[in-house]
């Protein structure tokens, strides 16, 4: 992502961190160290997912037919059953599937606390722990439910001041800023329609006061922009600005619907989004304007964004989906293999602030790396190493190294029991489904 490609070299380890690289002729030796042989193999930043919901694989394959607000209406109720125990199995296997296509950063978005079902906020950290993959959880909230005109019904929301102590709590227990961090908390009301401008405001001041970054979901849908200027007078992003959240410490998942005026805002602002190709199309909320934005200099990462909109979607998959989303709209040069990789890693990077740490391949940053295999019996008539990982269905990856750690070799996880991980997220679905038909 960064500096002339290497068509064949050599990347060293030092602790968690890339000590050098560069071409395999002007390689030193390291007598004494393990040694990855990657011939045959593409070696790029460790994948960044920026939007994701982990409790959603326990929904996967429902309201298969609707549109965003119609699929919200259908689950909430089920989603109002979930405890610990649900998260924890959607979380591990949600999870280990991100790191099977290559993410070594994932952020999520939890928004849903149903009282006395358990802590969900550390269930999921303990998943991301015992993978081994960086977290960047977001405590979400919602605290307009149908009596105040939001979308969720009032059994799962919250209120203004639980929400705020809750958020607190979170950043102050878990949150860790420094260069190396393997966890990172964000601040994430869920959405315009399903959250009070007090709330908006006051999670802006808590976070910036703490010093964390701030997510939300924004111009997904039309009926999102009908429903704020119904509600708010004015349409999403002229909203969010009115509230105090642009800025560099910001990224809004989805951002599909945006005017010239609103991308050039994104720009100067420093403000970031995650798209999230396929679940925007799973759900026909549209094709957002990526390849303009970048154009326009904002920045845009990836998310596969929950399992129940967009079910068993890779990482990986993003970044063609992204780049096939582009080009039908905009034609074929709307954006490249090597823009949709940049996106998937860099872009990623951004979003989180975490630009000087991660998504590119540089001595001193941290060695988050994969190890693609393009040079099988199906991928090696392809010359361009990139184009058979973008253009193609995923290469099988052969290594994926968080800090230097391997996470998952030859397609296996390696942290965790592989077949039992993806059990786990099974057995998530069918307790959610017994409790909520319990409710």
């Amino acid at each position: 992502m960064i500096g002339p490609e290497i068509e064949s070299g050599y990347i060293r380890i030092e602790g968690d961190r890339i000590a050098e690289l560069g071409p395999m002729a002007q390689s030193p030796g390291a007598p004494g160290t393990t040694r990855i042989d990657a011939t045959g193999c593409l070696a790029t930043p460790g994948l960044v997912n920026t939007h994701h919901h982990l409790y959603q694989w326990a929904t996967q394959g429902l309201a298969q037919d609707a549109t965003l607000f119609e699929w919200l209406v259908a689950l909430y109720e089920v989603w109002a059953a979930m405890d610990a125990e649900v998260v924890k199995g959607a979380a591990s296997a949600g999870l280990g599937h991100l790191a099977l296509s290559g993410c070594t950063t994932s952020s999520d978005h939890h928004y849903i606390f149903p009282k006395g079902r358990g802590d969900l906020f550390a269930a999921e950290i303990e998943a991301a722990r015992e993978l081994g993959l960086r977290f960047h959880p977001a405590r979400g909230s919602m605290d307009r439910g149908q009596s105040a005109g939001g979308l969720p019904p009032d059994v799962v929301v919250e209120e203004l001041d639980e929400i705020l102590a809750a958020t607190a709590e979170a950043v102050d227990t878990y949150h860790d800023p420094s260069f190396s961090s393997m966890l990172r908390v964000a601040v994430a009301p869920c959405s315009p329609f399903s959250v009070s401008a007090d709330l908006m405001t006051e999670a802006a001041r808590l976070a910036r006061d703490k010093g964390v970054r701030l997510h939300t979901h924004l111009a997904e849908t039309l009926d999102e922009q009908e429903h704020c200027l119904e509600q708010f007078g004015m349409r999403p992003v002229d909203y969010m600005d009115k509230l105090g959240w642009l800025g560099q410490d910001v990224w809004f998942a989805h951002a599909v619907h945006l005017s010239d005026g609103d991308i050039a805002r994104f720009a100067a602002t420093g403000t970031g989004s995650a798209h999230c190709p396929s679940s925007n199309g799973r759900l026909g909320a549209g094709i957002a304007r990526v390849s303009e934005m970048l154009r326009r200099g904002a920045n845009v990462g990836l998310g596969v964004d929950g399992s129940a909109s967009s079910e068993l979607t890779t990482m990986a998959g993003e970044m063609r989906q992204a780049l096939l989303f582009q080009r039908a709209r905009y034609g074929p040069k709307a954006l490249s293999a090597r823009q949709a990789l940049e996106l998937a890693t860099l872009g990623g990077a951004r979003n989180l602030g975490r630009q000087d740490e991660l998504g590119s391949l540089e001595p001193g940053k941290l060695a988050d790396l994969a190890l693609w295999r393009v040079d099988g019996p199906f991928t090696a008539a392809v010359d361009d190493p990139v184009c058979a990982l973008v253009f193609g269905p995923q290469p099988p990856l052969a290594r994926l190294l968080v800090g230097g750690r391997t996470v998952v070799e030859d397609g296996e996880l390696r942290t965790v029991a592989h077949d039992a991980t993806g059990r786990a997220g099974a057995e998530a679905h069918r307790r959610l489904m017994r409790l909520a038909a319990a409710r």
